[in-house]
């Protein structure tokens, strides 16, 4: 629930550049051939009409039923790692490496922001946080 949150508010990517090959309507909307889109993920996954409207609050139990009953099984209104068939692969590596990294961390580690930490994230190429990580970590082992 904590990673899918994390995902759902601070995307690795931005957004999620697509070619239109052939002309489509999309709801009252028609897209001609031929041309560049780029999906907002940020505007999906920062919607209101989707996920209420503590939307900007870290909320991870969002997902304690899952996925779909989080976006009331609305495929498109969250997708971190891309959408259909060409989703990053490396989607699953990503979550579990991520789950592992914390459950080391968490077994050694007890942390806290640091007093000087201020929120800024800012979007490059992906979601980064602009003054760095600022975490005070203390050993939960005496000694170490």
């Amino acid at each position: 629930m904590i990673i899918y949150e994390t995902l759902r508010l601070y995307g690795p990517t931005n957004g999620l550049p697509r070619r239109v090959a052939r002309e489509v309507q999309v709801g009252k909307l028609v897209l001609p051939a031929n041309i560049n889109l780029l999906i907002a993920k940020a505007a999906l996954h920062h919607d209101p009409q989707i996920w209420g409207d503590d939307v900007h609050l870290f909320k991870p139990e969002r997902f304690a039923d899952g996925i779909a009953e989080a976006t009331n099984y609305n495929a498109a209104a969250f997708f971190p790692f891309g959408l259909g068939p060409r989703f990053c692969v490396g989607m699953t590596f990503a979550t579990t490496e991520t789950k592992i990294a914390l459950s080391m961390i968490l077994q050694r580690y007890s942390f806290t922001l640091s007093p000087a930490y201020v929120h800024s994230p800012v979007p490059i190429i992906t979601l980064q946080p602009e003054h760095g990580i600022q975490v005070i970590l203390e050993s939960l082992h005496n000694g170490a």
